[in-house]
């Protein structure tokens, strides 16, 4: 049996030959819920999503069937390719917790995905068990779904031949690729991923960007909601408070204002050189007699309100207190926080405390001298005993034992 799948009836109308059913998938409020559920369409055991224009050859689904149905325990989907082209074999390895999907080359008879034009047969049930079973672009769908499910993908040598196509016009073959995008765009937000790490290298990235509001909402209790669903902070989120980060820190050093890495910020400059992967934005320690030394921070104080710098960088004056804060753009808040302290005895404090365990007064004597330190892509200035420093912020091995911001709520070992 054959059945035409589309989202919406094809216009221009295209005529079906006898026998072939079509089936449309956009819930509509004048048709029966059935219609809306393919499951209910399909009576045979396997079932085959073929690409449009393939080409059929005697016998080659009934070999791919046999092939799934003799292969090895975890061999799931077969796939055949359409055309001349042969397919490329790519492993897949998902990180959930990053947000991120990576492919490389494959073994042969290891592969989890496939590049090139395909069909690709399976179990009806398994089909059906997925999630998203038809959400276009079918393969990548079917691809990342079964991979997050251990199975397996076998390749077969044989291939579909391909029908002839008419050219395609400038703003014909515009139309398909932005839809094609559109298409992709809304499969990785289904499916939870961010970016895309290509087998040759380049990345694909789908999560926020300087024109989008960040990817998460208000923290509440310094716990995101994503370190809830067992998840690290999105990729894209950490790629923009870097480029906040080394944004801000090269304002502060060509105005003369003395900063630190303080805090969560610290502990990642000592444990990784990075951003801590579960952290949701960068602090800085600031010399509060320092502040008009900065442009910008100084029209912030001046003014009370907003200011947006020649790159897009929104600085602001904390509404919780006196600090500041440097967002990333006027749409996405992801944000660089700077405390001014100032010295009184011999020790580093200041007006406003929020509660934090790390949040306490220091020796000044941890900032002279500051020290450099490699962070987040860039050289970051820092106190000259970050260990001793962290210890005091954080208690005894907080180099060794790192944990979640309010380990009441969530802890870095329930994940």
């Amino acid at each position: 049996p054959v059945l035409v799948v589309a989202e919406t009836a094809p216009y221009p109308p295209v005529p079906l030959p006898a026998g072939v059913n079509l089936l449309l998938l956009r819930p509509a409020a004048d048709r029966p819920p059935p219609l809306a559920r393919p499951e209910l369409h399909v009576r045979t055991r396997h079932v085959a999503l073929v690409p449009d224009g393939t080409r059929p050859v005697p016998g080659l689904l009934e070999r791919m069937r046999d092939a799934l149905e003799e292969g090895a325990g975890d061999t799931r989907l077969v796939a055949a390719p359409v055309g001349s082209v042969p397919l490329r074999c790519l492993e897949l390895r998902l990180e959930a917790r990053a947000w991120t999907a990576r492919y490389g080359p494959g073994a042969p008879g290891l592969c989890r995905a496939v590049e090139g034009t395909a069909v690709l047969l399976l179990r009806t049930r398994d089909l059906f068990a997925l999630p998203f079973p038809l959400t276009r672009p079918v393969p990548t769908a079917l691809f990342v779904q079964a991979a997050f499910r251990g199975w397996g993908l076998r390749v077969m040598p044989a291939a579909f031949p391909a029908a002839r196509r008419p050219p395609v016009s400038p703003h014909g073959r515009w139309k398909t690729e932005n839809l094609a995008e559109t298409r992709r765009r809304r499969l990785m937000r289904d499916l939870g991923i961010k970016r895309e790490v290509l087998a040759d290298g380049r990345e694909r990235w789908y999560g926020c960007s300087k024109e989008t509001a960040r990817c998460f909402g208000t923290v509440h209790a310094r716990t995101p909601q994503y370190l809830l669903a067992g998840r690290w902070t999105p990729p894209c989120c950490l790629r923009a408070l870097r480029e906040t980060a080394r944004h801000v820190t090269g304002a502060l050093e060509a105005a003369g204002v003395r900063y630190w890495l303080e805090g969560g910020s610290l502990l990642g400059a000592v444990r990784l050189g990075d951003i801590i992967p579960w952290d949701y934005d960068v602090d800085l320690g600031i010399y509060r007699e320092d502040v008009g030394k900065c442009r910008w921070l100084a029209a912030v104080a001046a003014a009370g309100e907003p200011v947006e710098d020649a790159e897009g960088f929104l600085w602001e004056k904390a509404a919780e207190g006196d600090f500041y804060r440097v967002h990333y753009s006027r749409s996405n808040r992801l944000h660089v926080d700077l405390w001014p302290f100032y010295p009184r005895g011999g020790v580093m404090t200041k007006d406003t405390w929020l509660g934090h365990p790390q949040d306490v007064e220091f020796p000044e004597s941890f900032l002279r001298p500051r020290v450099p330190m490699p962070f987040a892509g860039f050289t970051a200035m820092a106190p000259n005993n970050a260990r001793a420093f962290l210890e005091l912020k954080f208690g005894p091995g907080a180099v060794e034992n790192p944990e979640y911001p309010n380990p009441a709520v969530k802890r870095l070992g329930q994940d």
